[in-house]
């Protein structure tokens, strides 16, 4: 009896030195977040963060109206220069997506194009009748024949973040 206490409290003094050494490393790991992003909005971390090209498969498993909770990493294609309301990010080999930021709770700098960045919030596709696009080419004055040759819906991914980082 005397072995097994024994034996029981070894183990139990390893899994708390373990407990203790992961907790460090996830301290040095958010000191590292901070030494190498810029945090905007809601703070994230880059973990669990899927790439751009996973981030391209979700999107097109998506259709009108789905929404998804999500974080990937991409590069920042061009920012709203007014005052950083927005910005394009880079998917490969497809249109870009838009991002907005929630309830335009905080904005990004305007000087942000070509960086790496992690944002999370919700991916969604936005799609566009082919009523809705004759409505807009007919409003923008286009021809009757540029009008009528729109004859599919447009699918466009969006993005509403809640929170981003930028690499330094």
């Amino acid at each position: 009896m005397k072995k097994f206490a024994f034996i029981l409290a070894f183990f139990c003094l390893l899994s708390c030195d373990r407990k203790k050494d992961n907790d460090e490393a996830e301290a040095l790991l958010e000191d590292n977040v901070e030494a190498n992003y810029e945090s905007y909005g809601q703070e994230i971390s880059p973990k669990g963060t899927f790439s751009s090209s996973v981030m391209l498969e979700k999107y097109e498993s998506l259709r009108g109206g789905d929404t998804i909770d999500v974080k990937f990493d991409t590069k920042i294609n061009s920012v709203c220069q007014s005052k950083g309301c927005w910005m394009v990010l880079e998917l490969p080999g497809v249109d870009d997506v838009m991002v907005k930021f929630e309830n335009y709770g905080f904005f990004v700098p305007k000087d942000a194009m070509g960086k790496d960045v992690i944002v999370r919030g919700k991916a969604f596709i936005e799609e566009t009748s082919v009523e809705e696009q004759r409505h807009y080419a007919e409003d923008a004055g286009k021809s009757i024949d540029e009008v009528m040759a729109i004859r599919e819906p447009v699918k466009k991914f969006g993005f509403t973040a809640d929170g981003v980082l930028i690499k330094k």
